[in-house]
């Protein structure tokens, strides 16, 4: 099944964020998402070879903010090994914009070390957007001390982190079957309580990326959740993406 929170196939390079965007500190409460202001013409593209950007972009890493902020564009694009160690000090930047940015470009280039650092973030950052970008970013990261945080974000956070948790979630739990079981624990809960049916339609998403992992019991309930939801749900989107679950596992007949 497809679906466009699918985060293994979206580029981060339409996800660039505009620095005047958040010239100044954000609040959970801005109107505007930041991720929605896309600047697709940050990224060269054809112009350069990709070792020559690099290298740029790790010269504009220690520049000033402007600069870094250029250099992170870069490498939210592309993955190189060498820029760890001028990303990671990022995470601790005053502007929000900065921490953000490079929590992508540590989501594209995965770093087994910067692990613990992102889950800080994801924990106890005040801005909601860049517990988003984490959100995202650890999807990336197979460490075993991903997955309590993303089920706490999940249950805990704001709608668009529990979104993005939620996504995550699958990406995590697809890597063992103790993980999956874990993760259809919570999804399942958030799927019946969340009150963003945005939230619910990608429990919905995540739960069918896992179903194939999870026990006898989690399938049944999932099975018999989808199915109330495309009968009875008061959200039209939620209601179709439990038909469309019910018929990606073959089990199209239980909401006619």
């Amino acid at each position: 099944m497809t679906k466009r929170k699918d985060i293994q196939n979206e580029s981060l390079a339409e996800i660039a964020i505009d620095p005047d965007v958040l010239a100044k500190e954000l609040s959970v409460e801005l109107e505007i998402d930041p991720l929605e202001q896309i600047d697709k013409d940050g990224f060269s593209r054809g112009t350069l070879d990709k070792n020559l950007e690099c290298d740029e972009a790790l010269k504009l890493l220690k520049g000033d903010r402007e600069q870094r902020i250029q250099g992170l564009r870069i490498f939210c694009e592309y993955r190189d090994k060498r820029s760890f160690p001028l990303l990671l000090p990022l995470l601790d930047q005053p502007c929000p914009v900065e921490r953000m940015s490079a929590v992508y470009a540590l989501g594209r280039n995965p770093f087994p070390s910067a692990v613990e650092k992102l889950v800080s973030l994801l924990e106890t950052d005040d801005n909601a957007y860049v517990r988003r970008a984490t959100a995202w970013s650890l999807a990336n990261y197979d460490n075993e001390i991903v997955l309590k945080p993303l089920i706490n974000s999940l249950k805990n956070d704001v709608a668009s982190v529990r979104l993005w948790s939620s996504s995550s979630l699958a990406e995590i739990g697809s890597t063992s079957s103790c993980n999956a079981q874990l993760a259809a624990e919570q999804l399942l809960i958030s799927l019946k309580i969340d009150n963003e049916p945005v939230v619910r339609s990608n429990c919905i998403w995540s739960l069918c990326r896992l179903f194939e992992k999870l026990n006898e019991i989690s399938q049944e309930s999932f099975v018999d959740e989808c199915t109330k939801i495309a009968l009875f749900d008061k959200e039209p989107s939620v209601m179709e993406e439990a038909k469309t679950a019910l018929d990606s596992m073959g089990m199209k007949g239980f909401y006619k």
